[in-house]
C-alpha cells in the first residue's frame, strides 16, 4: 500500500468521553471515519474547516463510541509459546513443534516444525526464522502466480515486520509483505499479494485501483474485512 499521509493526533469530547483521533487531509471529496486497532482516523478534504470536521464526528458520535468499545474488547494478540509439543498456526492450520538436539537449525516435516536446538538455544528466535523463511518462499510464489494476471512483470519480494500494515509497494524496490501473514489462510495471503501488485498499476486506492483488484480477486471485500478483524489478534512470536 502507498504510504499514508502524516496524521496529527487531536482530541474531541463526545458525551463525557475525550476521544483521540488522527486527522488525515487528502484530495478526497467527502469526510470519512475509520476505526480499527489504531483508533479513530478522520479523512477530510484539504479545504474542510475544523468546525465542519468536528461537527461530522459529533454527528456520528454514537457509532464512533460503539466501534471504539468493540475494538477495545476485541481479542488481544495471541502470544505464541515455543516448546516441544506446542502448536503454531501456519497457513491457517496448526503445526506441531518438535524440539530435538542439534546445531540450531530447523526443518519442516508435513504439519510439523522440527527445531534442532542446542541446550541454550532461543527457541522463539529459531521458530521465527523458520516461519520467515517459509513466508518468503510462499509469498514469492503467490506474487509470481498473480503478477501475469495483473499484467506486470514479477517484482522483487521481501518481508516486512510492520505492526499495522500487511503490505507495501514501491515502483523502485518492489513488494514487501508482513511475514506474520504466514499464520493465515492462503486466500488471505493472496488478497494482500494482489492488492500490492495492483499498486504497480495504480499507486492509490481509487475506483480504478479496486477494479484491478476485483478483476483478479473477486472476493477481495470478504478477505479485506476478515484481515481487519484478525489484525487485533494476530499471533505474536
Amino acid at each position: 500500500m502507498p504510504p499514508a499521509p502524516e496524521a496529527r493526533e487531536r482530541h474531541i469530547l463526545l458525551g463525557r468521553r475525550i476521544v483521540a483521533y488522527k486527522l488525515i487531509r487528502s484530495s478526497r471529496r467527502a469526510l470519512g471515519l475509520t476505526i480499527d486497532q489504531r483508533g479513530l482516523r478522520v479523512g477530510a478534504p484539504r479545504r474542510a474547516g475544523m468546525a465542519e470536521i468536528e461537527g461530522f464526528i459529533v454527528k456520528n458520535a454514537a457509532w464512533v463510541l460503539k466501534k471504539l468499545d468493540e475494538w477495545q474488547s476485541a481479542a488481544q494478540p495471541v502470544r505464541l509459546v515455543v516448546r516441544d509439543g506446542a502448536f503454531l498456526p501456519v497457513l491457517g492450520e496448526e503445526h506441531q513443534v518438535r524440539v530435538v538436539p542439534g546445531a540450531n537449525r530447523s526443518r519442516w516435516e508435513e504439519r510439523r516444525l522440527v527445531l534442532e536446538a542446542r541446550a541454550d538455544a532461543d527457541l522463539r528466535l529459531l521458530a521465527r526464522r523458520a516461519l520467515q523463511r517459509r513466508a518468503l518462499e510462499c509469498f514469492t510464489a503467490r506474487v509470481a502466480a498473480y503478477a501475469p494476471r495483473i499484467g506486470r512483470p514479477m517484482p522483487p519480494v521481501a518481508l516486512s515486520n510492520a505492526q499495522t500494515r500487511w503490505g507495501s509497494c514501491s515502483l523502485q524496490s518492489g513488494i514487501r509483505l508482513n511475514w506474520r501473514l504466514i499464520h493465515f489462510r492462503l486466500d488471505l495471503i493472496d488478497y494482500v499479494a494482489v492488492h500490492e501488485l495492483a499498486h504497480l498499476v495504480h499507486m492509490n486506492h481509487s475506483a480504478r485501483f479496486w477494479s484491478v483488484v476485483e478483476g483478479v480477486f473477486p472476493g477481495y471485500r470478504q478477505a479485506r474485512d476478515e484481515l481487519k478483524k484478525l489484525a487485533a489478534a494476530c499471533p505474536q512470536l
